[in-house]
């Protein structure tokens, strides 16, 4: 049976799998209906703002202090966590890889993330860390959570279910699915990609909660709008077999065994959920003259700091869109950043690359580092004839932070790295003629 799902972004919902399981203008009744237990979990310090408030009552067969035995250390040697200063000797650069290899033999999700890169500092609750994940094994009776920081969940080959505590989402690529700070779940393959894995990414977020930017002079619509967020209903298991959970806190990995399965919510209300939403509902705006504005426009979220608009974490994308602009040249300009970008591509082509960057590859631009069109897109873009094209079949994104992402000793060596994408600008040859004939050119 397809999940369901409750619209909008934000809201505080109320769902339950009986009727009369959800308790009606109360949270904690002395005896909740069905022998249920009450229990609340928050997502932010009780006093935060109304604002920025987050909790959800859960109605569960047991509390959670029931879902956690003794619990042992365990080493997950492929995910990493901020600070990782790892040692390795490749030097500082602008890189590009292609696609992860596939597992050697059954992989489940948790044993398939591989981190790339991470900044900040877990502990500290700010940064992020960038990895990607390939996995042929559906995860059964082992079930985990994330102390450390929300996963936003970017699939690019394969359909994927993340069974939480309050339902079930099905994701696909060019969906993106949010799992919160503290959620248990976990993840299986509804359909597996070409090579019979499922393959994506996953933008670990230490900071704040990922929230809509604001539009500005945009206005009230287009970008990601809020109805096309969706919110699993209600699920739950009822399963008396030995399982295993696995923790992640504070960049350490601590596994215990219990007798059921922790995903026994039977009803719940409040704003702290998973969602998800799809790519192809984003409403992009752009230049309609001349010029073409920086890629805050196509920012689907993001996750703030202190510092306004400078952000912990921006998750953007280049979706298909209309190309009209007059005397401009069309591609993302050269530029340097103060902030690092970790790009993907889930399908097509990127506009600024015309060959070396494929589906399931990543690239890092790291902070001050130039980047940009190779020489065959800007030649191709320098002399396109300007009428009003289409770009299709298209999706690449970026996970955009303000700290420096450190690179991993995985990343560094991995066999997929791309020794030869510096090369991809030798053919940018100096154009210069100071001369008033070359004023025209």
């Amino acid at each position: 049976m397809s999940p369901r799902y409750m619209p909008g972004f934000g809201n505080d919902f109320e769902t339950e799998s009986l009727p009369g399981a959800l308790p009606q203008g109360r949270n904690s009744p002395q005896r909740p209906a069905y022998g249920l237990y009450a229990e609340q979990l928050s997502g932010s310090p009780f006093t935060a703002p109304r604002g920025t408030n987050e909790r959800s009552w859960l109605y569960r067969i047991r509390p959670s202090v029931k879902h956690t035995g003794r619990f042992s250390r365990i080493d997950m040697p492929f995910w990493k966590s901020a600070p990782c200063l790892d040692d390795h000797s490749l030097a500082l650069g602008q890189l590009r890889w292609d696609p992860v290899p596939a597992p050697d033999g059954p992989t489940n999700f948790l044993a398939g993330i591989r981190t790339m890169t991470t900044a900040g500092d877990a502990i500290g609750q700010v940064g992020m860390a960038a990895h990607a994940y390939v996995f042929n094994q559906d995860m059964v009776d082992d079930y985990f959570f994330n102390a450390d920081g929300e996963m936003l969940i970017v699939p690019q080959d394969g359909t994927i279910r993340i069974f939480t505590e309050m339902g079930v989402i099905d994701v696909e690529p060019q969906e993106i699915a949010l799992l919160p700070r503290g959620m248990m779940a976990k993840v299986s393959i509804v359909e597996p990609g070409r090579d019979g894995f499922a393959r994506g990414y996953i933008c670990e977020n230490y900071g704040a909660k990922f929230t809509l930017p604001d539009r500005g002079p945009i206005g009230a619509n287009c970008l990601a709008n809020p109805r096309d967020f969706k919110t699993p209903v209600a699920a739950y298991e009822d399963k008396e077999t030995p399982c295993r959970v696995t923790v992640k806190w504070c960049g350490q990995f601590h596994v215990t065994e219990i007798g059921h399965s922790p995903l026994d919510v039977v009803a719940w209300h409040g704003n702290y959920t998973p969602y998800k939403y799809d790519l192809r509902t984003f409403s992009p705006v752009g230049a309609i003259l001349f010029d073409h504005p920086d890629p805050s426009i196509f920012t689907v979220l993001t996750a703030p700091t202190e510092e306004a608009g400078t952000a912990n974490v921006d998750f953007v994308i280049f979706p298909p869109r209309w190309m009209v602009a007059e005397n401009t040249f069309r591609p993302p300009w050269y530029h340097r950043n103060i902030m690092s970008e970790f790009m993907g591509l889930i399908t097509g082509q990127y506009d600024a690359k015309e060959k070396g960057f494929v589906p399931g590859g990543m690239s890092l631009h790291n902070m001050m580092l130039a980047h940009g069109p190779d020489a065959p897109g800007f030649d191709k873009a320098s002399n396109a004839e300007l009428k009003p094209v289409k770009l299709e079949n298209t999706m690449a994104f970026m996970f955009e932070t303000r700290f420096p992402q450190q690179l991993t000793r995985y990343a560094a060596e991995l066999e997929t790295l791309q020794d030869d994408y510096m090369d991809c600008w030798n053919g940018l040859e100096r154009r210069f003629d100071g001369t008033p004939e070359g004023r025209s050119s």
